[in-house]
């Protein structure tokens, strides 16, 4: 008999681990209190991003932190009580982010990047989601010389040690790629074998349907519990109570409430970000993804409209919705794009990417539970390494040897 398993959370992660499971036989239930793909999933940049492979540090230099100290940019803002919430995680983050720490993350974390878009393909193939994927990459601009020039440099470095293809274009290049621009960026990293999906939320619901397909079975529901039951795990819900041989905590951002009561507190933290479309002027249409690399907000061209989504904002989770951040960055991509249009959506969405101060998730075993599974903490590539997620951790609850080392992204590491 097959192995019942309850995956809780029904984003990127959690849809990804659940499809690879049922498709090695396995009885699947996912749980979530809404749809697939409504909640973290639904709100990113949309890309899959196979250059990522220096995951994001925390500024060291002076220079830059007394720049943030205004709390006017678009790429990050804070409040007092978000800084505080967090100081833990993020006096740990920033230890992380020194040179020779983040030298020695930076192999481990590309371990899962690098598998990222074919381990996506074989999900958009099954679910037969091609319509959703653009594979034309994505431009990083830079609006100075200096900051171009240095970025090259990282990128012949990725290039050579982790396979990731890339053009680098001055002024005239960029014009020819997105002609709508205006004059100003000194030029841009055309990342080329990146990839863009053109609806997120879209895709994950694609992905959880080829899991139905599969014969797994999708509840959504709101969980009011979950503990240990003889040999196995109880799920309390709403809509019932269910149970299984083993359990994956895939929440993302909410994964700490669930884990507390089973003593585990992990140093978790969230960077909170804002999205909103926009339509484009008669003529003057925007053909990739794109991101103002010196201000910190990407472009995207999707379904709904160009999407804006924002930096990192550190306040608390569920913290109210503060305005500053988009209107900073709207007012700063109007300058770069001036075809962009009016706004789409009645109000900016609002999500929180789940973070951990090493910069890496945790996948694996609780480290004192039979039968209980982590996996979150992706930062802000849930939505690129979700298949990889899926993958690697569907080996090792089916005790096979992981395509990738996963002793860096245990629990017990912190």
């Amino acid at each position: 008999m097959s192995r019942e398993t309850i995956v809780l959370g029904a984003g990127m992660i959690g849809v990804s681990i659940a499809w690879h499971l049922a498709r090695r036989g396995r009885s699947v239930l996912l749980v979530d209190r809404q749809r697939p793909g409504r909640e973290t999933s639904f709100g990113n940049g949309g890309l899959i991003q196979r250059e990522a492979v220096r995951p994001y540090p925390f500024p060291r230099e002076l220079s830059k932190l007394l720049d943030v100290l205004p709390n006017r940019r678009a790429d990050i803002r804070y409040s007092l009580r978000g800084m505080v919430k967090a100081a833990g995680p993020l006096f740990a983050y920033w230890r992380h982010s020194a040179p020779r720490q983040h030298a020695r993350i930076i192999p481990e974390y590309a371990s899962l990047i690098t598998l990222c878009t074919q381990e996506h393909a074989e999900m958009f193939t099954a679910a037969g989601a091609e319509d959703l994927i653009k594979k034309q990459g994505w431009l990083e601009v830079y609006r100075s010389r200096a900051g171009l020039d240095a970025r090259a440099a990282e990128a012949q470095d990725a290039a050579e040690r982790f396979g990731v293809t890339h053009e680098l274009l001055d002024a005239a290049g960029l014009r020819d790629r997105e002609p709508q621009l205006a004059d100003g960026p000194a030029g841009a990293i055309h990342w080329t074998n990146a990839w863009g999906a053109v609806d997120p939320g879209a895709l994950v619901a694609a992905y959880a349907e080829a899991f139905e397909r599969e014969g797994g079975r999708f509840l959504q529901a709101e969980v009011s519990g979950m503990r240990q039951a003889g040999q196995g795990w109880r799920v309390d819900t709403d809509a019932g109570v269910h149970e299984a041989q083993e359990i994956v905590v895939a929440l993302g951002p909410w994964a700490g409430d669930w884990l507390k009561p089973l003593g585990y507190r992990l140093p978790a933290f969230v960077k909170r970000g804002y999205h909103m479309h926009y339509g484009a002027e008669a003529g003057r249409r925007l053909h990739h993804w794109l991101l103002d690399a010196e201000v910190g907000y990407i472009l995207a061209p999707m379904r709904a409209g160009i999407r804006l989504t924002t930096g990192a904002e550190l306040e608390p989770r569920d913290a109210p919705p503060r305005s500053g951040q988009l209107d900073a960055a709207e007012a700063e991509a109007r300058r770069l794009y001036p075809g962009l249009g009016e706004r789409l959506d009645p109000e900016p969405w609002k999500g929180a990417r789940p973070c951990l101060p090493d910069m890496k998730p945790v996948i694996g075993p609780a480290p004192r539970h039979d039968g209980l599974w982590f996996a979150f903490g992706h930062g802000h590539q849930g939505f690129t390494l979700g298949p990889v997620t899926g993958r690697v951790l569907a080996e090792m609850m089916e005790g096979e040897e992981p395509v990738v080392d996963m002793t860096p992204f245990r629990a017990d590491r912190f």
